[in-house]
């Protein structure tokens, strides 16, 4: 599902017309990335927790050349499955 599918399934689901869902699923997705970039954790019960990881520098090989590059630390964004979906999965 992509984002103009997931924005036609709010809107059949929520019985919203698809300009009403397209700005419900805008404001979500920027409201957890604001969220992520101040470092903090969303949590939405029952669904699951979106977060920050920290991933630490590292050495890496160019696959093209061998040559080896030093990778700089970053942080990345992480999900975190809740309960009720992964029982809903199995």
């Amino acid at each position: 599902m992509n984002k103009s599918e997931l924005i036609e399934a709010v809107a059949d689901d929520a019985d919203l017309s698809k300009a009403d869902a397209s700005r419900a699923v805008d404001a979500f997705v920027g409201c957890i990335t604001r969220s992520l970039r101040k470092g903090e954790q969303v949590t939405v019960v029952g669904f699951g927790t979106f977060l920050v990881r920290q991933r630490s520098a590292r050495s890496g090989r160019n696959p093209r050349t061998g040559e080896s590059i030093q990778i700089a630390a970053s942080r990345v964004p992480a999900f975190k499955a809740g309960k009720s979906l992964k029982e809903s999965l199995n």
